[in-house]
């Protein structure tokens, strides 16, 4: 069964449907980021909760929700079809964000997030693999581009709000995050998602990029298929990620060098401000000089932030930090996606978006309870060596190993 074409023409030089998933995915961050970013403080804040068991939960959650976008890609290109499995992935994440208003221990808290994080499984690999059938090769890293930064743009949004909310409930003063003031960071929260999934059912059609695969079977045959390079990238990616515990402890980090709360959200904001500028330029810079050497000079840079989280004493050096936290996330993230894109078919890009994720969701739940469990047992810094350790292999795996 091939797709029916859909002919509709650029908005500002933008496919259509980059643009809608993108502010899709802009109100959903916005969401997000105001009701999950918080969750470290709240654990650690209001219940009280070891770092072992933030780690736990940061990672366990992350986990499922790379291992649910092996299933959720194959499916999308089973069907041929891929926006109606984005939408319902949307749309749970959405159901499941007002129980956290109700959250009294660490166990409801995972559980939303299993539930969220299950969502974002289910969408993630269709909506990149629906992103990469809407444009041409040339454009794909100013697609995901696009797309990184209207995202981060939305995490700027609602850190933003999530900031004034706490100012107004518990002001400027103080380090620790208070009850009241993030149940009403849930309520407001809520109403950007609900938006998010109304304009995707709304604006988003499939494209005519490939042909549905109704007779393929999930086996081996089919999951392990593809190109020895693609493989060679998602072991490298499974690598850097063994280090690159959930960015719970990168919030854990500010608040254990005496961060003062607001300072600490504002610096998200910071952080994903740089996230949205570079995302675009990288993206663009990939598409002329190759994904390889753009990717590799962004795990550089994560390897040197990382270093610096674990040698840090001053609030001013943690501003820095930040700062290069974004440059290695916008140079970074949508490259490696649109990378995935070059080294695979088009019938079998969701696929090749869910191994992707599900190798990324393999190493993080280790990788986020060794980072507690080295915290705990040694010291903060103690995580922070070893996430640059690892990326510094995986950047020497990039160099030595992909030959594109």
């Amino acid at each position: 069964m091939t797709i029916n074409k859909i002919d509709r023409k650029n908005i500002r030089g933008v496919a259509p449907n980059v643009l809608f998933l993108g502010i899709g995915s802009l109100l959903t961050d916005i969401s997000s980021e105001m009701i999950f970013t918080l969750v470290p403080l709240f654990l650690a804040n209001v219940l009280g909760a070891a770092t072992t068991v933030i780690g736990f939960v940061g990672g366990l959650s992350d986990s499922l929700d790379n291992i649910f976008r092996i299933f959720s890609g194959w499916f999308s290109d089973r069907l041929g079809k891929r926006k109606n499995i984005t939408v319902a992935g949307y749309a749970l994440s959405t159901l499941v964000k007002p129980v956290m208003y109700f959250a009294s221990s660490w166990g409801v808290v995972l559980g939303v997030r299993f539930g969220d994080r299950v969502g974002k499984g289910i969408r993630s690999s269709p909506r990149d693999a629906l992103i990469a059938d809407s444009v041409s090769a040339t454009e794909r890293g100013k697609s995901f581009g696009i797309h990184r930064a209207m995202d981060t743009l939305g995490a700027v949004i609602g850190l933003a709000i999530a900031a004034l909310i706490i100012y107004n409930v518990q002001g400027s003063g103080g380090f620790n995050l208070a009850i009241r003031s993030y149940q009403w960071i849930v309520i407001i929260g809520v109403i950007p998602a609900i938006l998010a999934v109304i304009v995707l059912l709304t604006t988003v059609r499939e494209p005519e990029k490939h042909t549905a695969l109704n007779a393929v079977k999930f086996n081996r045959q089919w999951l392990f298929d593809f190109d020895k390079r693609f493989f060679i990238f998602i072991t490298i990616v499974g690598l850097f990620n063994l280090g690159q515990s959930c960015n719970f402890f990168v919030i854990l980090r500010a608040q254990n060098l005496e961060v003062p709360l607001i300072q600490t959200i504002l610096m998200l904001v910071v952080y994903n401000m740089v996230y949205a500028l570079i995302s675009l330029p990288a993206g663009m810079l990939s598409d002329k000089v190759g994904r390889k050497w753009v990717i590799t000079i962004g795990w550089s840079v994560y390897a040197l932030v990382y270093l610096g989280f674990a040698l840090a004493t001053q609030i001013w050096q943690v501003w820095v930090l930040f700062i290069g936290y974004g440059i290695y996330s916008g140079v970074s993230e949508g490259v490696a996606k649109a990378f995935v894109a070059d080294l695979v078919p088009a019938e079998k890009r969701g696929t090749a978006y869910g191994l992707y994720y599900g190798v990324v969701g393999l190493a993080l739940l280790p990788a986020s309870v060794l980072a507690g469990y080295l915290w705990q047992i040694i010291n903060p810094a103690a995580a922070f060596y070893f996430g640059a350790a690892m990326a510094l292999v995986a950047v020497i795996g990039m160099i030595g190993f992909i030959r594109k």
